[in-house]
């Protein structure tokens, strides 16, 4: 019962890859990096409502986040930077940028836990 099928929801997340140089409309370096994440991949998780000031905060005073996701799937592949759609989808050739980002990771015996924040990411 650590993990009800009924509370879960479908999610997309692609995870960080690496970071890449950036290039200009000439093909030149612009001495910048942007990150690049593998193809979006679908899954059924527990994502919390909001947060609110009443819950008590796992992950420490200062980290920012406005949603928690759980699962019981110690080997979920997860990490931090990853990036996700939460009640939206990638859309053909991602078209459509993810709207969270996972910010923290509390892993313990029998689960993940998971901070996520709400975000605007360019496609």
């Amino acid at each position: 019962m650590r993990e009800l099928e009924i509370n879960k929801q479908t999610i997309y997340y692609a995870t960080y890859t690496s970071k890449t140089d950036a290039v200009n409309t000439n093909n030149q370096k612009t001495g910048e990096k942007t990150k690049s994440y593998a193809t979006p991949v679908e899954l059924r998780i527990n994502v919390s409502p909001a947060r609110g000031n009443a819950e008590r905060d796992m992950f420490g005073i200062d980290c920012r986040y406005t949603h928690t996701m759980s699962t019981a799937d110690l080997a979920c592949p997860i990490a931090e930077d990853t990036v996700l759609w939460v009640g939206t989808t990638p859309g053909q050739s991602n078209t459509n940028p993810p709207n969270f980002v996972v910010v923290r990771k509390a892993k313990s015996l029998n689960d993940i836990v998971y901070a996520i924040r709400e975000v605007t990411l360019s496609g």
